[in-house]
């Protein structure tokens, strides 16, 4: 299974346009190829997110100047009439390298995780100006409330790129949870204001970035025992903003067929 999954990948870029699958290093290809077998392992969990993608240049240089002609943030769901409105020209000039990006992240997807289906997407561009960060959030498959972790595709290009809780987040002491708490709720904690707090961590390594013009793959959904899902906070823009553009996928997890058959050993020892 291993060496087909490495041979599937090394066969990608072929079929690639706007993106370019990255080399994985051996450790990165541990924690593929844990995921690759059940999604849901919390180990492999606190080494995300991991680059899986990175956008070709000219593309990422095409897809920012789309966004520079906007001077305030156009937010679009992707819901069942989008392809619809694409097709009749609404006038989105993002949409035709979001309907690429959609194409190609599915193909690397249903490599990596082949038991992951489209749930949701939205995306967004324009000049980005807020008077403080989005707080320290996870994303939820509201949707479905039994969901645990999920994949999620998220993409910042060329500005802003997103900020992430490394590690495991069961071995953080007190005082950290509490700095995270500040970020969560923009509210002082006895550490500091929230903005020293951001620093700090971004300083101690507790916070790391997330690179610009990368596919970056991370866990949704609404948790569990055995998921971590990834905690991230936006980058916040100077004064007087700065554009951008952010594509965010999320997938839900299906069983696979082996999974269902009544012979299988989980099966059988289910009853």
């Amino acid at each position: 299974m291993t060496r087909s999954l490495r041979e599937a990948w090394a066969a990608l870029p072929s079929r690639l346009r706007l993106l370019e699958p990255v080399p994985f290093t051996d450790g990165e290809w541990s924690v593929v190829e844990r995921l690759h077998g059940n999604f849901n392992d919390r180990e492999a969990h606190t080494r995300l997110p991991l680059a899986i993608a990175r956008f070709r240049d000219e593309a990422a240089k095409e897809i920012f100047e789309s966004a520079r002609q906007v001077d305030e943030v156009v937010t679009v769901n992707v819901d069942e009439r989008w392809e619809e409105r694409v097709d009749a020209g609404a006038g989105d000039p993002m949409a035709a390298y979001v309907r690429r990006y959609n194409e190609e992240v599915d193909a690397m997807i249903d490599v990596l995780v082949p038991s992951a289906r489209y749930r949701k997407e939205h995306y967004a561009y324009g000049r980005f100006v807020f008077p403080e960060p989005h707080g320290l959030h996870t994303d939820h498959s509201l949707e479905d409330p039994a969901a645990a972790g999920e994949p999620i595709c998220i993409a910042r290009i060329e500005t802003l790129g997103t900020h992430y809780v490394d590690g495991d987040y069961r071995t953080q002491d007190a005082a950290t949870q509490s700095m995270l708490k500040a970020l969560r709720y923009w509210t002082p904690v006895p550490e500091g204001q929230p903005e020293e707090v951001f620093d700090e961590l971004l300083r101690r390594g507790t916070l790391k970035t997330i690179p610009v013009n990368h596919v970056m793959l991370m866990v949704a959904g609404n948790g569990s025992e055995n998921a971590q899902v990834t905690q991230h906070i936006s980058a916040r823009p100077p004064e007087g903003g700065l554009h951008s553009a952010f594509f965010q996928r999320q997938y839900r997890l299906v069983p696979a067929p082996w999974a269902d058959h009544p012979l299988h050993p989980a099966r059988l020892e289910a009853g």
